[in-house]
């Protein structure tokens, strides 16, 4: 790694837009996973998806198209192996290994070899083309002309995966993507605190700890048509990195009723009947905020919707010991922000958890849950869930560590059991829930496991120019 200067904002035409923006515009969504059956014709598809890839330099108002691969999709277009090993080895091994089923908990029900899409034994996923349009009829036709084109040179469609819009909530009825860490130099500013370097989400840029991380970087003779950009810290070489990201994809499974009657059995009366006061502000501790999105640590007592949007909170000095947010609390592990050593509460913290942000992108899938149902005792059983998506320069340091250490951990901050009561895998000492309080905590045990993955891959989403190039491997 060497340490450099650069400036992100003059390369926005060459960054995929995703990288940028969630397209929150564009509430209509679906994913293409495309096996490659012919790499010749694969690349000419290619060749013309470049130039269909949106850019992150303006905002789409009526569609927007972006395209990644799987190490073994970049193999399949015909990228020389020496260079596929110069990815890091998470993004080239894949998500659905042996050792990464134990690191991310993927275990039961939601280990690999029960996915969907993505697992040892289901067709190879080499390609992910993201769709998204400003409604469904838009979707549709835009959805329909690429899985032809895809068809016409050699591509066949594994799956086709649907969004719906929730309109900015998530189907366990809480809202979503409050907390978005900013890169600085690209999109929109945002409080110091709450800015990470570019590096941490775009490959050839200087990340947290000024550095570039590693990335592809060839020989200047294995680019003669110079396609890609020149190796920024002065090797002489072409960058394919540059400007690409790491992009996380599961599908990840809700059990909505399971979660609500849950949370419901925990705070009932003690004539047996249901408490909806007690229940929501369980769930709400559980997730760290309110439905609306309004944070504990800021109004602790009710919801206020007027604080739905607001970010700008720390824990260390206003809830330390989680009496407003339990430290234990979905969002409190996937962004402690200042609570964690060394010297909570201060500047150095802080730059600790920014060392393992991720943006996120996901979209849900499946229809919303009818209420009127919700804690009848057999209600019906269509998947519902999230398409978590995430961006990262670093898989292990980032995504991996996030999951591992504070998602699945139940040794999170100073605590002696249970993983994160909304998403955690419930492994050992992992089905208990302590919401601190004063004189006596309370805890919840039992608690099953409410979400499950139904499948996944790591993905390169390339710069625009990288695209180019591997386009062209045949030429």
């Amino acid at each position: 790694m060497a340490a450099v200067a650069v400036t992100p904002a003059q390369d926005l035409a060459d960054l995929q837009g995703l990288l940028v923006r969630g397209y929150g515009n564009l509430t209509s969504a679906c994913f293409l996973l495309l096996e490659i059956d012919e790499p010749d014709a694969a690349r000419a598809w290619l060749a013309l998806t470049a130039d269909l890839a949106t850019a992150a330099d303006s905002r789409p108002t009526a569609s927007s198209l972006n395209v990644a691969f799987t190490s073994s999709g970049l193999r399949a277009l015909g990228l020389d192996s020496t260079v596929i090993e110069m990815f890091s080895n998470e993004f080239v091994e894949g998500i659905a290994t042996p050792f990464r089923q134990r690191l991310l908990g993927d275990t039961g029900e939601s280990a690999p070899a029960s996915w969907a899409w993505g697992g040892p034994n289901g067709a190879p996923i080499h390609v992910a083309v993201m769709l998204y349009a400003v409604d469904e009829g838009a979707l549709a036709t835009l959805r329909d002309a690429e899985t032809r084109r895809a068809a016409a040179h050699g591509l066949r469609t594994v799956s086709i995966l649907d969004t719906v819009d929730l309109g900015g909530s998530e189907h366990f009825g809480f809202s979503d993507g409050v907390s978005q860490p900013a890169m600085a130099g690209l999109g929109r500013p945002d409080r110091s605190a709450n800015t990470v370097a570019a590096g941490e989400f775009v490959l050839g840029y200087p990340n947290q700890y000024g550095l570039l991380g590693e990335r592809p970087v060839l020989p200047r003779s294995a680019d003669p048509m110079e396609i890609l950009s020149l190796d920024v810290a002065g090797s002489g070489g072409a960058d394919l990195g540059r400007n690409g990201s790491y992009l996380v994809f599961r599908q990840l499974s809700q059990d909505v009723r399971g979660f609500w009657r849950t949370v419901d059995h925990a705070t009932r009366r003690p004539d047996g009947t249901s408490d909806p006061v007690r229940r929501t502000m369980l769930a709400s501790k559980m997730v760290g905020r309110w439905p609306s999105g309004a944070s504990l640590v800021v109004t602790p007592e009710n919801d206020d919707p007027s604080y739905a949007k607001f970010n700008d909170f720390l824990y260390q000095d206003v809830d330390r010991d989680g009496l407003r947010c339990p430290v234990g609390s979905h969002i409190r592990r996937a962004n402690p922000r200042d609570s964690l050593d060394p010297s909570p509460g201060s500047s150095r913290s802080l730059e600790v958890t920014n060392h393992h942000r991720i943006l996120r992108r996901g979209r849900e899938y499946g229809h919303r849950v009818d209420v009127k149902t919700l804690f009848d005792e057999v209600g019906e059983d269509e998947e519902r869930g999230l398409h978590f998506v995430c961006l990262n320069a670093n898989i292990a340091r980032q995504f991996e560590f996030l999951q591992k250490t504070w998602i699945n951990s139940p040794k999170f901050d100073g605590l002696h059991e249970g993983d994160d009561p909304v998403v955690g895998p419930r492994q050992a000492l992992g089905d208990t829930f302590t919401v601190p309080a004063s004189p006596v905590r309370t805890r919840v045990r039992g608690m099953p496991r409410f979400v499950a993955v139904r499948g996944g891959a790591y993905f390169f989403l390339p710069g625009r120019r990288a695209l180019r190039y591997l386009a062209s491997l045949g030429d």
